[in-house]
């Protein structure tokens, strides 16, 4: 299941690297898109937004190189449900998780070339994406985890540990 949503992750990278970056907008977690959605007054508004992203970057000079897993995931089971099953003749009522969500630290490449540089300039980013997918499906859905916050994650998923930690953030331009 973790090596499925970090070959996910891996795809949805790739994709970004090539410059579609509506796949990212396509595989936003549906949960995470409508509260972005309702923040920013509506989806149609979010979409609009995000459509321009890709416009935004090329104005600014800015492109992917490389998008990819790095390093360990760690997984977490979400979505809690009770089921009730028979056991001796009674029914027995228990708690059952729904979903997997697994944090995914990647490295992203990106190229920037700024006016008046003769060679663009190179920035190595780390930091993760939030993949998610119902318990069996490894149909996997992505919350960048560039702005997100422990609350803001726990805003969705209320059972993740109270000690949960992300995977470190960092931008850092390459020689």
């Amino acid at each position: 299941m973790v090596a499925s949503a970090v070959a996910a992750v891996a795809s949805l990278g790739e994709q970004v690297a090539m410059g579609r970056y509506e796949v990212a907008v396509q595989r936003m977690n549906p949960a995470w898109k409508e509260r972005t959605a309702k923040r920013m007054g509506g989806m149609e508004q979010l979409e609009k937004q995000l459509s321009g992203v890709a416009k935004q970057m090329v104005q600014q000079g800015i492109s992917i190189i490389s998008f990819k897993p790095q390093g360990a995931a760690r997984s977490y089971e979400v979505g809690p449900g009770r089921k009730v099953e028979t056991v001796g003749g009674a029914e027995v009522e228990s708690l059952v998780f729904h979903k997997w969500l697994v944090l995914v630290p990647t490295a992203t490449k990106f190229r920037v070339i700024r006016e008046g540089q003769t060679k663009p300039t190179l920035i190595d980013s780390v930091g993760f994406q939030v993949a998610i997918s119902d318990k069996g499906q490894n149909n996997w859905t992505f919350i960048d985890g560039s702005g997100l916050t422990v609350n803001d994650l726990r805003g969705l998923f209320a059972t993740l540990p109270q000690d949960l930690q992300f995977p470190p953030l960092e931008k850092r331009e390459s020689r």
